[in-house]
């Protein structure tokens, strides 16, 4: 990183859903930061509540039907404090979101100009005419080739990775400090997964923005990102740097997670000739064990005592954060003969 300026501060965030009468956090007790020029990766499997941080931080919850306490500071403000008419004024022009799908994001009555456009008339003083320049602008920064005809296209006449370009397109119109990428690359095909990383490290540069990039792929988290809270049922389990978290993996659910990922015959079992799975699911949110450890049950043969009562992240290192007594006793049970 270039610049070690904090630009965004979370702490001890909790946001709870309503389930019948009662509120269950799907976040609990986050705290983290985001600085100038960093790419930060969550990562963590489906349910274990990324996008629900990342929808805080736009504002995006309903609050008749969840609850957010805690601070996300910016510039000052507590964004989980702010009005509808305060979070009108920074989301997408002062904080930019790629949206994991990118046809339900888009406005499939309107066209790709009017849409790119719309950020530009709310948040900017251009004129129709600089606004027309800017979205083409945009389009060719994206790496779109014919600007100018795919302006007046719509969303069904689009690829899934062109698609995707626009919804970066519309992310980055007002040039945006910070930038959160929901699963960016997930429905795109390997070929566009990478030129659209590409892109965001090209802006990045351009911009010096922080990217927060929501992913349950660790395969993009190595290609891109400087550092990586791992989260689980809620809460951050382990925060590193990419390197330190790669070549040193503490928690045994990241350890879970890297050991499922297909790099080599070593992480295939020999005789099933199947690759490591990680046993039982991510609860819900209803039925989360709020005390004790949440991974615990999915490691059943580490014993109860090796856990803590009521979890907490130690820096193991400089920088390096794991949640839990139980890695210091760890292991996978198939490397036990």
């Amino acid at each position: 990183m270039e610049s070690n300026k904090i630009i965004l501060e979370m702490k001890d965030v909790e946001i709870g859903f309503r389930v019948k009468d009662d509120y269950y956090n799907a976040v609990d007790g986050v705290s983290l930061t985001l600085s100038k020029n960093e790419k930060l990766a969550i990562v963590g499997e489906s349910g274990s509540g990324k996008s629900t941080l990342a929808t805080a931080i736009v504002g995006l919850h309903d609050p008749k039907n969840s609850k957010q306490t805690g601070e996300i500071n910016y510039k000052g403000k507590n964004i989980l404090n702010m009005s509808e008419k305060e979070y009108l004024k920074i989301r997408g022009d002062e904080i930019g979101m790629i949206f994991q799908d990118p046809l339900a994001s888009l406005n499939p009555l309107m066209t790709i100009e009017a849409q790119i456009e719309e950020p530009l008339f709310y948040h900017t003083k251009l004129n129709k005419k600089e606004r027309h320049n800017r979205v083409l602008e945009l389009l060719d920064q994206v790496g779109i080739a014919n600007p100018k005809r795919m302006a007046k296209q719509y969303p069904h006449e689009l690829s899934g990775g062109m698609r995707q370009r626009v919804i970066i397109a519309i992310a980055l119109a007002c040039k945006p400090g910070i930038i959160i990428a929901d699963e960016p690359t997930t429905a795109l095909d390997v070929t566009i997964q990478a030129q659209i990383l590409d892109l965001l490290n090209e802006i990045q540069e351009e911009t010096e923005s922080g990217i927060i990039l929501i992913t349950h792929d660790l395969g993009v988290v190595a290609e891109t990102a400087d550092r990586v809270a791992v989260m689980y049922a809620g809460e951050f389990v382990e925060i590193a740097t990419v390197e330190e978290l790669f070549n040193n993996p503490k928690h045994p659910y990241t350890r879970s997670l890297l050991r499922s990922i297909p790099q080599s015959n070593d992480l295939v079992d020999e005789e099933s000739g199947e690759l490591h799975v990680i046993q039982g699911v991510v609860p819900s949110i209803t039925n989360l064990p709020r005390t004790g450890c949440r991974f615990a049950h999915r490691i059943p043969w580490i014993n109860e005592e090796e856990h803590e009562h009521n979890p907490e992240l130690h820096e193991v290192a400089e920088g390096h954060w794991v949640r839990c007594t139980c890695h210091e006793n760890f292991y996978f049970p198939e490397e036990v003969e």
